[in-house]
């Protein structure tokens, strides 16, 4: 009897070693997608990359991109603070351009692709792609606000100057894990009194033009479709960052998936696929980036 229950144990064991091992295996190549059949898109609802509705520019790129390799399509719903983990299979914290790894965290998916800007200090632990899309973080304040937008001049820095010089004592919402962390761009100490945000980066807008703060940090994308959907409500008042990229994001270990994807991406662009999905989720965008779309 003491062998039978000894067996069982130990077999309950290795059953629950195996789970733990799925769950923490670093990143997945290609072969290993191809050979289950599945491919995991982890995605943070955000703008219009992930809708949280089921589509999304990212979400039909990554669609496609299944198809291409012929594998089923699989969403993972992350959030900003975990999503880096769900990738790597490390909790890290951004410290500057540079991180810290705080431990292990179980393997969620094999990409992650909802706008994510390319970071100093993400590239420490994730790969890009080539970069899907253009941006740039802004701040915006509300219509009604006695802040005028900055009349731009032919240099990014002094416009970024301009944009600092008003703010002194403006209270201002940020979030930290994302593109629109304050630290990032010296916020705090041009003056300004930094909330930060708890809630999504979808929440930014409604959240100043409610009062909650007198302006807050967006990026291009979010902005675009805040100043569509509340217009009237919000103003840009100018930039805070140079120009940015957007790509999606790999382990570092996914290297043939990451050379497959920027195949895939280059094709897309060549027959006007790529074109077409940002029409649909970004018209709006070809103004202010003509340069990244020729």
């Amino acid at each position: 009897m003491y062998q039978i229950i000894k067996s069982a144990l130990t077999a309950v064991f290795i059953c629950m070693l195996g789970v733990c091992l799925v769950g923490t295996v670093y990143g997945r190549d290609l072969p290993e997608i191809k050979k289950n059949g599945i491919i995991r898109h982890i995605g943070v609802p955000y703008a219009n990359f992930v809708t949280g509705s089921g589509d999304g520019m990212d979400v039909e790129l990554i669609q496609l991109f299944a198809d291409h390799i012929g594998v089923r399509y699989e969403y993972v719903k992350a959030s900003w603070g975990s999503v880096i983990g769900d990738l790597t299979g490390k909790k890290v914290k951004a410290m500057g351009d540079d991180i810290k790894i705080l431990g292990d965290v179980p393997v969620k998916g094999d990409l992650i692709a909802n706008g994510l800007t390319v970071l100093a200090w993400r590239k420490k632990i994730v790969d890009y792609s080539t970069p899907t899309f253009p941006t740039q973080v802004w701040m915006v304040a509300r219509a009604d606000s006695g802040m005028h937008p900055i009349n731009p001049s032919n240099n990014i820095e002094n416009d970024i100057i301009m944009v600092k010089s008003k703010l002194m004592g403006l209270s201002l919402l940020g979030k930290e894990k994302t593109c629109l962390d304050p630290k990032l761009y010296q916020i705090e100490e041009a003056g300004a009194k930094i909330k930060l945000f708890s809630f999504g980066l979808n929440e930014l807008a409604p959240a100043i033009i409610n009062g909650e703060a007198e302006a807050t940090l967006l990026d291009v994308p979010d902005a675009l479709i805040a100043l569509n959907k509340w217009p009237g409500k919000i103003k840009v008042i100018g930039p805070v960052s140079a120009s940015q990229e957007m790509g999606v994001g790999f382990a570092k270990t996914s290297i043939l998936l990451k050379a497959e994807f920027n195949r895939f991406l280059d094709k897309c662009k060549s027959d006007g696929t790529y074109l077409g999905l940002v029409q649909k989720y970004y018209p709006a965008v070809f103004d202010y980036y003509p340069e990244f779309f020729k």
